[in-house]
């Protein structure tokens, strides 16, 4: 073998830290050195570090922690579609990295909880289940999702994906809001201005929008306000795009009913009014993390390395550090 063709040696390769046993990502591309990271001691000097993928579901302060280190980082990826976690880790790159996030990864997962959440509310899963634990046998009439007119706040990749699992339940009407007009094969997407226009028309509100400085506190009292009588908020977003005590207000009013796979603060700490609140779902966050998850991520991760060692441009990218 020519001196021209042999293979680099590890030192000179690029080094990767995945937050996946390497055995279970499968074949990987060639010309680039492996570590596994998802916590505790660090498997190289991070200083070597040139494409870090962040663990998933770990504590920010963790994932955060080797970035100060990382003086010939070059890519960072994300396992989330939102980078909100990861905006305070912008100022510790060095110039040029390319923040990534996992779009398209969460959509199917996001996507059915997002319907989950709306049919068990409507149909009063919660109280049969409660009804079930005590033993009784209490038969209701409660409201379909057919011929509900249902507006969706941030249609990106999670709310069209979100609007593909509403069509064979023939609701009346869906309307699609963004931050900016544009106009789809399904309809127009309105933009985010002339949400004071539309909620009071809308009988469920799902929230799909990533946590920025525009979305903080988007849903304050008066979009709950603007909201029709008995209407339902679904957030599937982030916590801290609704406005908490707002949204208790009109819970405890009975107004409005809401499923929260979000809240905030998050985790949402024992005793707090919110888990006992009227007409309220809580689950854990756990939009993301199902059966689907992980192939789609491997596939990605996959994806994005072969881009990586081949010098070509990635994919998603979000922020580039200056």
């Amino acid at each position: 073998m020519s001196a021209d063709h042999r293979p680099a040696p590890r030192s000179e390769r690029p080094l990767v830290w995945l937050p996946v046993p390497l055995e279970q990502l499968g074949e990987l591309p060639e010309g680039l050195e492996y570590a596994y990271w998802e916590g505790g001691p660090y498997p190289t000097d991070p200083a070597r570090c040139a494409f870090y993928c962040v663990p998933y579901m770990k504590d920010p302060e963790l994932v955060l922690r080797p970035l100060a280190r990382m003086t010939g980082l070059r890519a960072v990826q994300t396992l989330t579609a939102g980078i909100d976690h990861m905006r305070p880790g912008l100022a510790l790159m060095p110039p040029g990295v390319r923040l990534c996030n996992a779009r398209g990864v969460h959509d199917t997962s996001t996507a059915e909880l997002a319907l989950t959440l709306t049919l068990a509310v409507l149909r009063g899963v919660p109280g049969f289940v409660r009804a079930q634990d005590a033993g009784r046998w209490e038969p209701a009439f409660h409201p379909a999702l057919a011929d509900k007119r249902v507006l969706i706040v941030g249609y990106g990749a999670i709310g069209r994906a979100i609007e593909d699992r509403l069509q064979p339940f023939e609701c009346e009407r869906v309307v699609r809001v963004a931050r900016s007009a544009r106009a789809t094969e399904r309809g127009p997407v309105h933009p985010v201005d002339e949400l004071p226009a539309l909620l009071p028309e809308a009988d469920v509100v799902i929230l799909c929008m990533p946590l920025t400085e525009a979305t903080h506190g988007l849903v304050n009292a008066e979009f709950l306000a603007r909201m029709k009588d008995g209407a339902l908020l679904v957030n599937v977003a982030r916590g801290a795009v609704v406005h908490t005590g707002a949204l208790l207000a009109e819970l405890e009013s009975g107004r409005l009913r809401a499923a929260l796979d979000v809240t905030d603060p998050e985790p949402l700490p024992a005793g707090h009014p919110l888990w006992h609140a009227p007409g309220v779902l809580v689950t854990p966050h756990v939009g993301g993390p199902s059966s689907a998850f992980w192939p789609r991520a491997r596939r990605l991760l996959r994806a994005q390395l072969e881009r990586f060692a081949a010098g070509e441009p990635l994919r998603h990218v979000v922020a580039t550090t200056r």
